[in-house]
């Protein structure tokens, strides 16, 4: 269940408690769920409470109550606590792991494509200008994979503008096609963007380098499942165990495996892009992780959930950004996405003398599942993400 699939039966939950007389309030537009904050339980988390408690006449923690009396019956919801002034934290079935990875491999780079914005006309008049070109085409190609019919032309004379980002201070043809979008429309449209050779740069300061070997490192470890004879099973998943379970001889963390290395080491088959600069500086390091659970090699137990949150999220991010017109909404996504996937992807592979297990099979449908939402995202923007670096 994504967030915006448990937005609507939180809603519905409203409309259900309205309609039989429970709650005296006016069913929000809606709903907005969240990973739990300190003090929280579950795997998503809502103060649609705290928000009618005002209208409704009641104390949050009251109409808590009454909310979770009807969540609690929803098809894929396991169980709901309640939490501080009236917070619902919800549990997912397990399979929502699993349904959640088996839904992205199987749509594949159209994964977050809905009819959010069907039947509506998104109408871009933009100056003759190298960013507003570009983030025009990006804000067209994203409103588009929501189902909305795109307009777009240059202004002329006397024309009324609808789409103005700050403009580049230089020309950034220099980058390269990649770069230069990416300069382009990472910052946000109401400020400047830098176009300087740091998006070049093959270190972990680079954005645009992060997201790419992400991705690349995502793929480069499917082909090396195959080597050894396995591959992606997201059916795994259902076992709350394998993405954290300890494996026979972990090793330390980012320690040598068929895996293609730490972030910026060489890879089995990596170009110009993937080798190490003169100064590797922290790219030549083990990836850094978070202190992770006494013998769970990959991400700890806090951490699990907030990947799978959003690879979730990305639907919601695509129509917020059709309907904003900002495309650095889900620039700044992906780079979230990569930072968060990039200390999971050394457990994913056996080691040493280890034979692939389903917590193997798991790890590597979660990986892969990340590689395809950087893929499918970076398309959207107008930027390749290669197979290798």
């Amino acid at each position: 269940m994504t967030p915006v699939e448990l937005s609507r039966t939180v809603l519905r939950a409203v409309r259900c408690a309205v309609d039989a007389g429970e709650l005296r309030v006016s069913v929000p537009e809606r709903a907005v769920v969240t990973v739990p904050g300190p003090g929280g339980c579950g795997d998503w988390a809502t103060n649609i409470a705290l928000q009618l408690a005002r209208p409704a006449g009641r104390p949050p923690r009251d109409v808590a109550e009454v909310l979770r009396g009807h969540l609690v019956h929803a098809d894929g919801v396991a169980g709901v606590e309640i939490t501080g002034p009236g917070f619902l934290n919800i549990s997912l079935h397990s399979s929502g792991a699993s349904d959640l990875v088996r839904r992205i491999l199987s749509e594949g780079l159209r994964y977050g494509h809905s009819d959010a914005l069907g039947g509506q006309v998104v109408r871009l008049v933009v100056p003759d200008e190298v960013r507003a070109r570009v983030v025009a085409e990006a804000v067209g190609r994203i409103a588009r994979s929501q189902g909305a019919r795109v307009e777009a032309e240059v202004a002329g004379s006397g024309d009324r503008v609808d789409l103005r980002p700050v403009p580049a201070p230089a020309d950034p043809a220099p980058l390269g096609p990649d770069a230069a979008r990416w300069a382009l429309l990472h910052p946000a449209p109401h400020d400047r963007p830098r176009v300087g050779e740091e998006h070049l740069v093959q270190r972990e300061s680079n954005p645009l380098f992060r997201v790419r070997y992400a991705h690349a490192r995502t793929r480069a470890l499917r082909r090396n499942a195959a080597d050894l004879g396995f591959r992606a099973d997201p059916a795994a998943l259902a076992d709350p165990g394998p993405l954290g379970a300890p494996t026979a001889d972990p090793g330390p963390l980012g320690a040598p495996t068929a895996d293609p290395g730490p972030l910026g080491a060489p890879t089995a088959d990596s170009g110009p892009l993937g080798a190490p600069t003169a100064e590797p500086g922290p790219l030549g390091a083990a990836p850094k992780a978070p202190a992770a659970d006494a013998g769970t090699p990959g991400l700890p137990a806090a951490e699990r959930p907030q990947l799978l949150a959003l690879l979730a999220d990305h639907p919601r991010i695509l129509t917020a950004a059709a309907t904003h017109r900002a495309p650095d909404r889900l620039a700044r996504h992906l780079v979230t996405v990569a930072d968060a996937v990039l200390p999971f992807l050394p457990t994913v592979l056996p080691r040493g003398a280890e034979k692939p297990s389903a917590a193997h099979r798991a790890r590597l449908a979660l990986a892969e599942a990340a590689g395809t939402v950087l893929a499918g995202g970076l398309s959207l923007l107008g930027i390749d993400a290669p197979e290798h670096l």
